[in-house]
């Protein structure tokens, strides 16, 4: 029956190694498995509120893109609307130099074309007294030769018709 004998035999190490296991389990339920479970539950918690807060922050970081997005829209069209107010500001005022201008060389034509028409009568005017002095000279050339009196009619009446039509032309 030696075979048999180690088997079934009662061992008080056996006992007391379960006594020990037992009461190390209590022991460790009591001060660590606790504080580990506690631990664990706190850091479940700290990872949800951080998850929830992260979805809070993402909510308030759309919103706030959102809102940044439509003024930089508004400012675009702001920019816009500045730059086609300008540019009809700057077309008027283009407008008005090409007026100004526009008037002034007029002024500057008239002018040129009264100077012209002073001109042309100065001439006329000059022309004629030249014209009447070339006719006394013609005059004292016909007497310096003598002439009779029918001839030198004639030659007069020559002169100053032929003087009066030049002037005339102009």
């Amino acid at each position: 029956m030696e075979l048999y004998a180690g088997l079934i035999e009662f061992n008080w190490t056996l006992v007391f190694i379960w006594l020990t296991v037992i009461t190390l389990y209590f022991i460790m339920k009591h001060f660590f498995f606790e504080k580990v479970h506690n631990f664990m539950v706190a850091r479940e918690n700290a990872v949800k509120e951080s998850f929830e807060n992260a979805e809070q922050v993402n909510l308030l970081a759309n919103e706030k893109m959102d809102k940044y997005d439509k003024k930089i829209a508004e400012l675009e069209s702001e920019g816009r609307e500045i730059i086609r107010n300008a540019k009809i500001k700057a077309d008027q005022r283009a407008e008005s130099i090409i007026d100004e201008t526009n008037v002034k060389v007029e002024q500057m034509l008239k002018r040129a074309q009264e100077e012209i028409d002073r001109e042309k009568a100065k001439a006329i005017v000059e022309m004629r007294e030249q014209i009447a002095a070339m006719a006394i000279f013609a005059a004292e050339k016909i007497i310096e030769r003598q002439l009779d009196m029918s001839g030198q009619e004639e030659l007069l009446a020559g002169i100053l018709d032929e003087a009066g039509r030049v002037s005339w032309r102009n």
